[in-house]
């Protein structure tokens, strides 16, 4: 598992990339109350915005952490938002994408740098 300065964790398991928040930024955010995914099939370039999270403290956008295409989301999010607050790095996952160059991934942090990130 990988972690970006955005507070985004990242899954490789082949060329396919699970994405979602961590812990940390789930607990900042409070409690989510909306989750807008973005449409299967999409292409994304790496910072281009894919996520709407809304809480009841702050709005953000959860930015694509690699250049690929979307190639599934998690659909029990929109139904139940509270399921980052509840398992952030688990079942909460936002999407999956199909990436072509996976070399951006050895620029992200693994979890003890993470760690001593957020302290």
């Amino acid at each position: 598992m990988k972690f970006t300065e955005e507070h985004e964790w990242l899954l490789a398991d082949g060329d396919i990339v699970t994405v979602g928040i961590t812990t940390y930024a789930a607990e900042q955010l409070g409690d989510v109350v909306f989750v807008e995914l973005p449409e299967v099939g999409t292409e994304v370039t790496k910072d281009d915005e894919c996520v709407v999270i809304e809480s009841v403290k702050a709005a953000s956008d959860i930015l694509a952490p690699l250049d690929g295409e979307i190639v599934e989301v998690n659909e029990t999010l929109p139904d139940n938002p509270s399921l980052v607050n509840e398992d952030a790095m688990g079942e909460a996952w936002f999407f999956k994408i199909k990436v072509s160059d996976m070399s951006p991934m050895d620029d992200y942090m693994d979890e003890a740098a993470y760690n001593e990130f957020i302290e």
